[in-house]
């Protein structure tokens, strides 16, 4: 079960977050846990493979404002990241910035 000392460990800004929620732990932990049921990064991920650089920028633009909001500091470094190279549309190789926001995701989801 997802709790706000799970995701002080995870390295999440818990305060910041819950002071976005008027203090309230409840709805704090059912919108990281709603973010967690809708995850798009999978449509993310096919965009940038599939070269559709405007469309994974608006995605990953998205990501960030929910992510940052929530205060969840390891997603947003990585996605602020992704997001500002998207912004240019940078041709490169995004494969370090996938498995890092993966690895991340996948540390956040298991805390649940």
């Amino acid at each position: 079960m997802l709790t706000i000392e799970k995701l002080r460990q995870y390295g999440a800004n818990v305060d910041e977050g819950l002071q976005r929620c008027v203090n309230n732990e409840q709805l704090y932990l059912t919108l990281v846990n709603r973010f967690l049921d809708q995850n798009t990064f999978p449509d993310l991920k096919d965009a940038i493979l599939a070269h559709d650089l405007e469309k994974a920028f608006h995605i990953a633009h998205s990501l960030k404002g929910v992510i940052g909001n929530l205060s969840l500091s390891p997603l947003y470094d990585v996605i602020y990241q992704l997001t500002e190279l998207l912004r240019n549309r940078t041709e490169m190789d995004y494969s370090n910035y996938i498995q890092r926001y993966e690895v991340s995701y996948s540390m956040l989801s298991a805390l649940r």
